[in-house]
């Protein structure tokens, strides 16, 4: 059965692309923005939308890195979690842009390919040094996405008052 997977991938998806209750999906919020805007921090002590987007990239690879191998490698002190301006300009929006969108899709894939009971399965999950089910990871996915997209909402406000 495949209902539980699949209710997980709907949220996925609609947070992604779709009318949310919560008001705009990520497509909907970076169609407000352009490429010169992207990498501007509105405040000093806020994150660029690029350095979000790599963020949120990051944790979803190393989601699928969890349920490929029942082990990640980061922790919230890794490098990778926030790449610098500086490093995500040399890569390019339209390669952070689409390393996102290529992720997702690797994801909900894997995720197809799932019966339910994995769910209920363990990985070691670094960051929280112990063993925890699929469905922690999963779900805290959705909710680190959420989180991070109500960011980029606010974010965005502040530089089209800039």
């Amino acid at each position: 059965m495949r209902v539980l997977n699949q209710e997980i991938i709907r949220q996925l998806q609609e947070i992604q692309e779709a009318k949310i209750w919560i008001g705009e999906s990520f497509s909907k919020k970076l169609d407000m923005v352009d490429e010169t805007e992207v990498f501007t921090r509105p405040l000093p002590e806020l994150h660029s939308i690029a350095e979000i987007i790599s963020h949120l990239t990051t944790w979803r690879k190393e989601t699928i890195l969890k349920i490929k191998t029942g082990k990640g490698s980061l922790t919230d002190n890794s490098k990778e979690n926030w790449l610098t301006n500086d490093i995500l300009i040399e890569v390019g929006w339209s390669e952070i842009l689409k390393q996102y969108k290529d992720t997702l899709l690797e994801l909900i894939t894997i995720l197809e390919n799932k019966e339910d009971h994995f769910l209920a399965e363990k990985y070691y999950d670094n960051d929280f040094n112990g063993m925890y089910e699929y469905r922690f990871v999963l779900n805290g996915m959705l909710h680190h996405d959420i989180y991070h997209l109500g960011q980029l909402g606010i974010i965005i406000k502040l530089l089209k008052l800039n």
